[in-house]
């Protein structure tokens, strides 16, 4: 019988961060990688890997919340997979998922583990409100982040774009990543 291939999983929530590390220095088959906030489960390459992975192979991810971002979510996919043959490996948590064994204390361990994730976000958002709320009760106007380019690097960035400078490029002269340039020349095109 095959052993079956190393599929790794791959997401990042921002354009910014290093979608490489987190399965650094792991032999793989094949990876898929998403750019996408974890609470949603309709995610291209998720579903790609969910649909490439095969009986005997093995779905590998940095850590649970990469996967799912609630319990729930957690179980029902760890499950499928198993169910189907496939066996889940989260690396973070030293957690292994096959359907050919009953592993009583790793299910516990990632319904618990799972759990205090999906706590410590709700933790964080309800900070984030009350964060917010005082801030308008105070007179302070919410705006959210500190926007990456000026209104003057904005102006200079469409310049540069219509004369056919590519937006990789002026990502890096400006430190941004490419989707902020995307974002800048947007929002320049609709106010002219």
């Amino acid at each position: 019988m095959s052993k079956g291939q190393r599929i790794g999983y791959v997401r990042v929530s921002t354009v910014d961060q290093n979608a490489e590390r987190q399965l650094e220095g792991l032999a793989l088959d094949k990876v898929f990688t998403d750019q996408a906030s974890g609470k949603d489960t309709k995610r291209p390459q998720l579903q790609a890997a969910l649909d490439y992975a095969r009986e005997a192979d093995t779905l590998i991810i940095h850590s649970m919340d990469r996967l799912a971002r609630n319990t729930e979510d957690l179980l029902r996919m760890v499950r499928e997979l198993t169910s189907r043959g496939v066996a889940v490996e989260f690396v973070k948590e030293r957690l292994m998922f096959s359907g050919n064994s009953d592993e009583p204390m790793a299910h516990l361990m990632m319904t618990m583990l799972g759990g205090f994730a999906q706590f410590e976000r709700a933790l964080i958002r309800e900070r984030q409100r009350e964060g917010i709320a005082l801030a308008k009760a105070k007179g302070d106007v919410y705006k959210g982040r500190k926007p990456s380019l000026t209104k003057a690097q904005i102006a200079e960035v469409q310049q540069r774009a219509s004369k056919g400078e590519s937006k990789a490029r002026l990502a890096a002269s400006f430190g941004v990543a490419r989707q902020t340039i995307y974002n800048a020349l947007g929002r320049h095109r609709s106010t002219l």
